[in-house]
Order: structure tokens, then sequence, then C-alpha cells
């Protein structure tokens, strides 16, 4: 029987799911670097059912060299899809957003810090969603992983690779 998520449940794994497109930017680095399409796997795990698989495509596209970009974050498993933009602001190793998912009209705020190279610590929230996150990025690969304890979606785990042009 699929899996029907109401407008919270949605909402925490698609502002979970947008800071999957955050996790590349090393500190000091400018946000140039992450342009193109990323795309992979993972999985969700609700508070009280098993882990569902997920598939996931992210596009960036800076939109101020060295400083900003746009992200695109289509997610998709037998029960739902969600389809993600945001935008990034980045000031040193600090970086803040906004996110908002059109399927589910849920929407946030994003802030953390890239305290040492390919390494990414953020908290998001929105109306019904605070997460901790931590994203860690080695050259092409990206893995992802969000923890919010009490939740319906208790933990997120994905991974992403860049997509040859």
């Amino acid at each position: 029987m699929p899996l029907r998520l109401t407008v919270m449940q949605a909402s925490l794994g698609a502002a979970c799911l947008a800071l999957v497109a955050l996790g590349s930017f090393p500190a000091e680095a400018t946000l140039d670097t992450l342009a193109g399409s990323w795309s992979g796997m993972g999985s969700m795990r609700p508070k009280d059912g098993p882990n569902e698989k997920v598939r996931c495509k992210v596009a960036y596209n800076v939109t101020k060299p060295g400083r900003s970009l746009t992200l695109d974050l289509r997610c998709a498993s037998e029960a739902y899809k969600m389809v993600l933009s945001a935008n990034i602001e980045q000031n040193g190793t600090d970086f803040s957003g906004n996110w908002f998912e059109s399927e589910y009209r849920q929407g946030g705020k994003i802030y953390g810090t890239s305290a040492e190279e390919g390494l990414i610590e953020a908290r998001i929230e929105g109306n019904t969603v605070a997460a901790l996150v931590t994203i860690r990025t080695r050259g092409n690969h990206q893995s992802f992983v969000m923890d919010a304890p009490g939740a319906w979606v208790s933990q997120v785990a994905i991974e992403l690779n860049k997509d040859s042009k």
C-alpha cells in the first residue's frame, strides 16, 4: 500500500532534501563550481515505518558568480514526489537562503556554515519543519544525512554524483 504524506510530513522531507543541494561548496570557495546537474538515490525513514527509497536530481545555476545560486530539486519515491526550488547566498563560510516546495506549497529558511572544506552543517526551518543536517562533498560525490528526532521523517540519507556533461 503506498504511503500518503500530509503537507507537514512532505514539507519536512522537502526541506531536508533541499539541503542536499547545498553540500557541494567548500569553505571560502565560490559557488561557481556547483554549476551543473547531480543525481542519486538514498532512503527516508518515517518515524513509525520502514525505510523508503528515494531518487533525486538537482540542477544548480550560478546567479552571481562567487556569491549566490539557485537550485531546482526533483525527488520521487513510490509514494510521493517533490519539486523544490531554493535561492542560496554565501558570505565567507556562512550561508543562508529560502526554499519552496511546489507540490505541497511549503517553504522556509536554511542557515548554516562550511567550517572546513567539503563539510556543511546546517539547520532548516519552516512552519512545520526543524532539522539538523550534515553534508560532505568529495570531488564529484556528495553524501547527505538529516536527523529530525520526533519528526514524521526522522532520518534521510542520500548519495549524489555529479553528472557528466
